[in-house]
């Protein structure tokens, strides 16, 4: 055995031991998690704010359509920011003060959003809200990925997606209860409490080696896990080499990247995004008498199939979910356009909006059959979306890059994921217009055929595996 070989062995225990079974590495994923469950709320706040804003007039800021767009969609603008940032962060001030520093701009941008006296207060704090977002969905992923041991990575995982739809989930509740002040009031709570818990939790042993702090970084693990049993020690200066261009031509650099990269696109273009942005507003031109519970019921749905999806992830793996949750989005959304251009006539110059009403305003049992497509359609999509591609990237983001490339690499990748979400966004309407609603479904399907052959000819499984043992795949080692 060369020195090189002794230096990727693991450090303590033998292979094939015991699994380790600490309890605290749950309590820290937690804490970790309660980022996204934040960056859940602040993407779920605008849909049933912007309705109370309008309702709330005119003691509130005027919100016409175009400033209902953009208080929507700039969120996904701070948060390519914040990707951008916490890649930078997550290298240099570590995995913990990160999200410790997340929780500033959280608090201070829907403090503006309670005081807002005018549109460029709103649109202000839902930029520094964003770029919260965009740090929280880049370094908790990380943070948990690099203290979950391999039989439970998935889990702890998975439950980053958990917690933002869960945090969309809330905003909804709450949405029905309290108007936009009071509601900017409640985003400051988990922001809040994550701050309090992250204070006692340690930071990731990966990132201590990295600093030379071995005795620390021990001491993490004995901490998280209960003991140093199946600990695996990254080799000697895996952390040290920084980022340079030459290292794209490497395959165990550009593989990920494009793994990473094309995986964020994907999730994006399923459509997702504009969905739960705009839900309250969709479902009051769709003419559903209670539009809030209308979207809360499609909140519901994410938050149990996203919960499933982490309770069988390290059996399944990550590859046949994705490829499951690709083929139902592919029918779901097929037939959703299916229902659109049923219901719809010919070529006609109306607004997407008013396209997104059906036509029939009589009670026949053929209308009605075909508004139950539209609604199961809904339900399906989320389900699907929910299971794999849902949580799925984020996961795998935090999982395939080497130590000393993560910072730049997940950044450029949470980055790719908000401009995507921003032009989704932003566009959507458009894309309406243009297309007509059923061709914008379509559209999407046909996104979905890809992101399954896209699954299955270039995403390896990781269940089970050692982040070293993920970069030596990749290595070819």
């Amino acid at each position: 055995m060369t020195p090189d070989d002794e230096e990727t062995q693991p450090l303590l225990g033998p292979p094939g031991g015991s699994a380790p079974s600490g309890r605290r590495v749950f309590l820290a994923a937690f804490a970790a998690a309660l980022g996204p469950l934040s960056f859940g709320f602040a993407l779920g706040y605008s849909s049933p704010a912007i309705p109370s804003l309008r309702r709330d007039a005119p003691l509130a800021p005027r919100l016409d359509e175009d400033a209902a767009s953009w208080f929507g969609a700039i969120v996904t603008l701070g948060a390519a920011s914040g990707g951008v940032l916490g890649g930078w962060l997550v290298d240099r001030a570590g995995r913990k003060l990160s999200l410790l520093l997340c929780t500033v701009p959280f608090v201070v941008g829907f403090a503006v959003i309670t005081a807002a006296r005018d549109l460029w207060m709103l649109l202000g704090g839902r930029l520094l809200t964003g770029l919260a977002c965009g740090i929280a969905s880049l370094v908790a992923p990380v943070y948990i990925s690099e203290i979950a041991y391999p039989t439970v990575r998935g889990l702890l995982g998975s439950c980053v997606q958990l917690m933002v739809v869960i945090g969309i989930l809330l905003a909804y509740l709450a949405g029905r209860v309290l108007e936009w002040r009071w509601l900017a009031v409640l985003g400051c709570v988990p922001p809040s409490f994550m701050l309090l818990l992250m204070c006692f939790m340690p930071e990731t042993p990966r990132f201590l080696l990295t600093q030379h702090r071995r005795q620390e970084a021990m001491a993490a693990v004995q901490f998280l896990w209960g003991s140093e049993q199946g600990w695996e020690e990254p080799p000697a200066g895996a952390g040290h080499q920084g980022f340079h261009l030459a290292l794209l031509r490497n395959p165990g650099i550009y593989k990920p990247f494009i793994i990473g990269i094309s995986l964020m696109v994907f999730q994006q273009l399923s459509g997702i995004n504009a969905v739960m942005f705009y839900a309250e507003t969709i479902f009051e031109e769709a003419k559903f008498k209670d539009s809030s519970l209308a979207s809360v019921i499609v909140g519901i749905i994410q938050v149990l199939f996203t919960a499933m999806a982490a309770l069988i992830m390290d059996r399944a793996g990550r590859r046949l979910l994705l490829v499951l949750s690709g083929v139902v989005m592919v029918f779901s959304t097929s037939a959703f356009g299916a229902y659109f251009k049923l219901t719809q006539g010919g070529p006609s110059n109306s607004s997407h909006m008013e396209l997104l009403a059906p036509i029939s305003v009589e009670p026949a049992s053929a209308s009605l059959g075909l508004a139950w497509l539209a609604v199961g359609s809904v339900c399906l999509f989320t389900a699907g979306f929910a299971v794999g591609w849902g949580p799925i990237p984020w996961l795998l983001m935090s999982e395939i890059f080497p130590l000393h490339v993560k910072g730049i690499a997940t950044g450029v990748c949470v980055l790719t994921n908000w401009l995507m979400a921003f032009l989704v966004t932003k566009e959507f309407s458009s894309l309406m217009d243009v297309l007509r609603p059923y061709g914008a479904f379509w559209l999407a399907s046909a996104f979905c055929i890809f992101s399954v052959l896209f699954t299955l000819s270039c995403v390896p499984e990781t269940k089970g595996k050692t982040l070293e043992q993920i970069t030596a795949h990749f290595e070819g080692r």
